[in-house]
């Protein structure tokens, strides 16, 4: 499987290790790495960062509820992927399950990786982007799509023996119990 896809998309030359030692962009774009090769990606916008912090407030307060002590919620924090792959990205939210004391967090340490797609989003980034938190083993993955002038759609994933299966899915102002470490309703309509 290596030898096949290094044939399709060989590797860049960038690792992780040089992809941390990098400094991120002052404007608020972010600096990521695919394959080997720095991505860098606008400054979220408003609608992002308002649903993103929509559901880093919503992950804090059930993990709160749930007296989860062993777990943090975090915003855009580094994430190494793959080093044999070199890709290294930043998810919009992430819950983590380790100490908080560090500028990156290895794949492992992931438990949730939230990631809100705007509409600049390419669906090669997208599709690397998930085929990467699954590659890492990482349990729980949400999407949300802002798409130009309609709800914002929220999707939740369990990881499973070949991939992600989605158990959830909501595209007209619901609210839904999303699939995670803890107990969490997330009301879509508050996420614009």
């Amino acid at each position: 499987m290596s030898a096949e896809v290094s044939m399709i998309h060989p590797l860049g030359p960038t690792t992780v290790e040089d992809w941390l030692a990098e400094e991120q962009p002052s404007d608020g774009s972010r600096l990521e790495l695919i394959l080997g090769y720095l991505y860098m990606t606008p400054a979220p916008g408003g609608p992002h960062q308002y649903a993103a912090g929509e559901l880093f407030v919503a992950l804090r307060n059930a993990i709160r509820a749930a007296d989860r002590t062993d777990l943090r919620v975090l915003p855009a924090v580094a994430v190494r992927i793959s080093t044999a792959f070199r890709t290294g990205v930043i998810p919009d939210v992430a819950v983590v399950d380790v100490d908080i004391n560090h500028t990156s967090f290895a794949p492992e340490d992931l438990v949730l990786a939230v990631e809100v797609w705007s509409p600049g989003n390419t669906q090669a980034e997208r599709d690397t982007k998930i085929a990467g938190y699954a590659a890492a083993r990482v349990q729980f993955l949400w999407i949300v799509e802002l798409p130009d002038e309609k709800p914002a759609r929220f999707m939740g994933y369990r990881l499973g023996e070949t991939g992600y299966r989605q158990e959830v899915y909501a595209g007209a102002g619901e609210t839904v119990a999303a699939p995670g470490p803890v107990p969490v309703e997330i009301d879509t309509s508050q996420l614009r």
